[in-house]
């Protein structure tokens, strides 16, 4: 089997792509059930989440303000450069929420812990 880089490109981009949409249809999906019966800690886990995917997407929208140079590379070599900043991206979002205390995932905790009157 002969594969090219173009179709390893397109194969991780693929992947990429579903992988982000898995995650993010994940939360919505825990965020968006009903937690009435949660736990302090399951509801802290799902804060701490979304806090997560939240700095994540505050970073990929601020690395698209940077220039890029794009006669520099080419197409698949671009995809999968996409993809591993990706991951590094959501990587450094989980640290940086892990390391700092933003305060959000506390927020929603207290906000969520009213709505529902735990």
């Amino acid at each position: 089997m002969n594969m090219g880089i173009d179709g390893i490109a397109a194969m991780v981009n693929q992947t990429g792509s579903s992988a982000a949409g898995s995650r993010a249809q994940a939360l919505q999906n825990k965020a968006g059930s009903d937690l009435s019966g949660a736990s302090d800690e399951e509801l802290m886990n799902v804060c701490k989440q979304f806090e997560a995917y939240f700095v994540e997407q505050v970073m990929k929208e601020v690395e698209k303000t940077i220039p890029r140079n794009e006669d520099e590379e080419d197409a698949s070599m671009s995809q999968l450069t996409d993809y591993f900043k990706d991951e590094m991206i959501q990587t450094l979002a989980q640290d940086v929420c892990e390391q700092q205390n933003l305060g959000l995932a506390q927020q929603m905790y207290e906000q969520m812990k009213r709505n529902y009157s735990l």
